[in-house]
Parts: structure tokens; C-alpha cells; sequence
């Protein structure tokens, strides 16, 4: 199998709710919409183009493309890590837009500062920026990427 790409698709009961939190918090630009689907791509400025990689898909979730069976919101066990320059920036602009925190902004042993956040539909969205990891957590990467962990760049 050759992969094209691979992103998640949030179900959801509002599709422009949650189009609009997704485009207003975060550099997402929408590639197709229908009143039934919203596709999403990244696109930060930093780049001519957008990143193709870096995609996000809104559905709505009693759509009959989905499974008779599953036509219900999918928040359920979806956690969507973003990974950040800047996490205390980023930390501070989304606490200034009043969107709820569910875990405050903190350094973790295992190499990473993070807060968690959650969209209208209750996906919790992490946002993280590697540090450099203890030295018990150190042990447990691979080398080729605990160099990029501990350099902050990953």
C-alpha cells in the first residue's frame, strides 16, 4: 500500500460550529465544503503552500456515508496532539480567546510542555512543544530521536 495521506475526520452534529472553531483558533483553511463536509489543511504562513501532511476533516455524523449504526458525534477516545514552536504562546492567545483548559500548561519528564483544550464537540486537542526529556525518560527514546527531542525540534 503506498499512503497518499492520513488525517482524522471529527463527527460532529455542527459542521459549521466546528469548521468555524477549527479556522478562527487555528491556521486551518478549508479545501472543500459541503453542508455535510468540511476539508481543512494547515496553512501557517510559513510556507508558499499548504502542508498536504497536516489535514483535518469535518463530517457531519448522521451523514449516510457513515455506517447506519455509527451516525452519532465521534469524540470518544480521540485525543488530536498539535505540535507547537511555542506552546506558552500559544497557550496564552487560546486562554485569551476564553477557550476552556481541561489540563493547565506543564512540563512533563517524558520531554514535553503541554496544555489540553477541547473543541465544541468535546475532542480534546493537546497542544505540545518538545523539551528536552529526564534523564529516567532520556533512556527510553532512540537515539536518532531523542537528538530531536532534546534539541526541540522534532
Amino acid at each position: 500500500m503506498k499512503l497518499k495521506s492520513f488525517y482524522p475526520v471529527i463527527g460532529t452534529t455542527d459542521v459549521a460550529q466546528t469548521t468555524e472553531f477549527y479556522t478562527t483558533h487555528f491556521p486551518f483553511e478549508k479545501t472543500f465544503e459541503a453542508d455535510w463536509y468540511v476539508s481543512l489543511i494547515w496553512k501557517d504562513g510559513q510556507r508558499n503552500e499548504a502542508d498536504p501532511a497536516n489535514q483535518l476533516a469535518i463530517l457531519d455524523s448522521s451523514h449516510p456515508t457513515v455506517p447506519e449504526g455509527f451516525r452519532k458525534p465521534m469524540q470518544g477516545g480521540l485525543i488530536l496532539n498539535f505540535e507547537v514552536a511555542d506552546v506558552d504562546a500559544e497557550y496564552n492567545r487560546l486562554k485569551a480567546a476564553g477557550l476552556q483548559l481541561h489540563l493547565d500548561i506543564r512540563s512533563e519528564d517524558w520531554g514535553q510542555r503541554h496544555f489540553i483544550t477541547s473543541d465544541p464537540n468535546g475532542v480534546l486537542i493537546d497542544l505540545i512543544q518538545l523539551i528536552p526529556p529526564s534523564e529516567e525518560f532520556a533512556q527510553m527514546y532512540e537515539a536518532q530521536a531523542l537528538a530531536k527531542v532534546s534539541q526541540g525540534d522534532a
